[in-house]
């Protein structure tokens, strides 16, 4: 029997057994193969082949332009390099209008790909969509509050849910979508005490990004992690520095989500 085979490969349940225990899930972006598999000796639970590689990858000033072709040319890459950790693959930019566009999109990621989970944005009004995809067996990730594919649409990268409606909102959203079949729900740029009050209210997983410490989980873009970009949002941190090398800075995130150190108060919003 090879070492590989004797490796456990984490599932939903595993995740959903970490939040019963209180143990918090650490996930991270991955673009290749020597990614992932840096990121399982680390020991990060959930890796995202996110369509943020169109910025940080590809060179574009959004992921607008990133296709079903470039989600599933690194998604493959991402898949051999794993062993452990759960992949979860974004559905890019207008490739879930509708139900049966995101059906055969979503077939593709797993199919040819390798993801064990889809990610899509939305609101309540990809119910719909959700609903579907969890009826065909195809675990689904909801990202809510800062959706960078409605970029242009939201007016830039802002935070969401600071007014009252908009927090009201959003958490009807996570609800529904929760209902419709979602097995995780995923925030970006929210305040601290909205994410406290989806957490309260899910029976799902909420894994966050700059939603502060109170989520199941916490997820960065590797290249923030590492100091790579030029502007890293506020609710990052280089983990490189004062670290020997990029393996160890990957130790040092997952023991800080892990222990609680991350994320600290400047790395959360408030309303």
């Amino acid at each position: 029997m090879s070492v590989h085979s004797q490796i456990k490969r984490l599932t939903l349940r595993d995740l959903q057994g970490l939040c019963e225990k209180q143990e918090p899930i650490v996930s991270l972006t991955a673009y290749d193969a020597t990614q992932a598999r840096l990121m399982d000796a680390a020991g990060v639970d959930l890796v995202l082949v996110g369509d943020s590689l169109g910025m940080v990858v590809l060179g574009y000033e959004t992921t607008v332009p990133v296709t079903m072709d470039d989600m599933i040319y690194h998604s493959r890459a991402v898949a051999r390099g794993l062993r452990r950790a759960l992949l979860m693959v974004d559905m890019p930019f207008m490739s879930y209008t509708s139900v049966d566009q995101a059906l055969g999109n979503a077939a593709r990621l797993m199919q040819e790909g390798g993801a064990q989970m889809v990610k899509l944005e939305g609101d309540a009004q990809q119910v719909a969509v959700v609903a579907a995809l969890a009826h065909q067996g195809v675990p689904v990730c909801a990202h809510l509050g800062l959706r960078p594919q409605s970029v242009h649409k939201l007016g830039g990268y802002r935070v969401q849910g600071r007014e009252a409606t908009a927090a009201r909102r959003m958490v009807e959203d996570a609800m529904a979508l929760q209902d419709a079949g979602a097995d995780l729900l995923l925030l970006e740029c929210v305040p601290s005490a909205l994410a406290a009050e989806i957490r309260t209210l899910a029976r799902i997983p909420v894994i966050g990004i700059g939603a502060g410490p109170q989520c199941d989980g916490q997820i960065l873009v590797v290249q923030d992690l590492l100091g790579m970009t030029d502007h890293a949002p506020r609710f990052t941190k280089n983990f490189l520095a004062g670290q020997p090398d990029i393996q160890a800075a990957l130790a040092a995130y997952v023991q800080a989500v892990k222990s609680g150190a991350f994320p600290a108060p400047e790395h959360s919003f408030l309303a």
